[in-house]
């Protein structure tokens, strides 16, 4: 088993036979920095589990896709592994999108960055493997941003969901981010904060270890902050009681929204874990 927590190679110099030569992996890329009220988006997440390896996999085991499957060749197979994106200084700016994690053929999306507190132009939660949620209104005309679109681009399994939207209108809060399994959670308008989307847990390492969830939207008072999910940041609570946690190193987890003035947090990293039979 091979846990790749940065940039690295992975080195074949003899080839397997049959079923073993199918090589399984979970590649997470790295989770979207939270925004003015909206949570990140977790980082995308795939994973093939070859059939003859003995651990429990993630819902979104990609093996009976014969596209997602990669074969053991004697060659170097670089490894990418994404960084998370950086969350804001202010409620008015929105966060960035988490980079993306590669293994040979496979490539996990970068989550979606959080919404700001309006106007439109920074509201929305930005797209990728999963969604950042949409920023809180900024009173009327402006109304919540919407959620971002996850499995961007599409893959199948998908490797993640949407975000949640912001609050309809005026004096509301801010969507979370969507896990790789669940998606985000749209505000009410009110009330605590929105907890970010599952994410997925499997067991390659040999600990079920959930990863790439989303990060929580930012609430009212304390003690009403988002939860993360799997990795994700907590939310802030206002009026700036508490500020917003970033995402967990090394799990694809998106960053928490921020309320006011306080920072949002930054996506977590991703990772590359390979596990294969040599023997």
């Amino acid at each position: 088993i091979h846990t790749f927590t940065g940039p690295g190679t992975f080195c074949v110099t003899n080839e397997g036979t049959g079923c073993n030569s199918i090589v399984s992996h979970v590649v997470v890329a790295g989770g979207g920095g939270g925004g003015g009220f909206g949570g990140g988006g977790g980082g995308g997440f795939r994973e093939v589990k070859n059939p003859v390896t003995p651990y429990t996999a993630s819902p979104l085991d990609g093996y009976s896709t014969p596209a997602n499957r990669v074969t053991a060749t004697v060659t170097a197979f670089p490894i990418t592994v994404g960084g998370g994106g950086a969350g804001n200084p202010s409620a008015n700016t929105k966060g960035s999108n988490g980079a993306n994690s590669v293994f040979s053929t496979i490539t996990s999306a970068g989550g979606g960055f959080g919404g700001a507190f309006g106007p439109p132009c920074n509201a929305a939660g930005g797209p990728g493997g999963s969604g950042g949620g949409g920023g809180a209104p900024n009173s009327p005309p402006y109304p919540g941003g919407t959620g971002g679109t996850g499995n961007t681009p599409p893959v199948s399994p998908a490797q993640g969901t949407n975000g949640g939207n912001g609050a309809p209108s005026g004096g509301g809060y801010g969507g979370s981010g969507g896990g790789a399994t669940a998606a985000g959670t749209t505000s009410p308008g009110s009330g605590p904060g929105q907890p970010g989307g599952a994410g997925a847990t499997s067991s390659i390492n040999g600990t079920p270890t959930g990863r790439a969830g989303g990060g929580g939207g930012a609430g009212g008072a304390p003690p009403t902050r988002g939860t993360g999910s799997d990795g994700g940041g907590q939310g802030a609570t206002g009026p700036e009681c508490s500020s917003s946690t970033p995402g967990t190193a090394n799990t694809g987890g998106g960053g928490g929204g921020n309320y006011g003035a306080a920072n949002s947090g930054n996506g977590g990293s991703g990772v590359v874990i390979i596990r294969y039979k040599f023997q």
